[in-house]
């Protein structure tokens, strides 16, 4: 007695592995995906950083200096120092009727990372869409 061995068409695909790798991409997306969305949002200038295009609103400038002191550019309020309440307060009260009005952090040198950070989120939370970063161009 001969029997005779059945063989499989060529057009069936073995799938079980596909779902092995597809499980294995699964778990790294769940896993990578919390680490990059914390944090905030900063574009960071590069050192041949090239001037933005002039808009026809001038920038709200809001500056922290070596001190931590923050200032905004409004009014006679440019040379005096606020406080985040106050400053987060005007800057709520100029983009509600200017919401589309362009902000920049401008910050010391001297000034610590985390205040420029605290300035930004403070700005963020008063409504600014987006936030830049003033920088002066190298020497040489």
């Amino acid at each position: 007695m001969y029997v005779r061995k059945r063989r499989r068409p060529v057009s069936e695909i073995n799938v079980v592995p596909y779902i092995d790798v597809m499980l294995v991409l699964l778990i790294i997306f769940m896993v990578t995906a919390p680490l990059i969305t914390q944090g905030v949002k900063v574009d960071l200038p590069k050192a041949e950083a090239q001037p933005l295009e002039e808009e026809l609103k001038p920038p709200l400038i809001a500056t922290v200096d070596a001190k931590g002191q923050y200032y905004l550019n409004v009014g006679n309020s440019q040379k005096e120092p606020m406080t985040a309440v106050y400053l987060a307060t005007l800057v709520a009260k100029i983009l509600q009727r200017e919401p589309e009005k362009p902000v920049v952090v401008k910050g010391d040198g001297a000034v610590a990372y985390s205040e420029v950070v605290q300035l930004m989120v403070l700005l963020q939370k008063a409504g600014a869409p987006s936030v830049g970063l003033m920088t002066t161009p190298p020497e040489g």
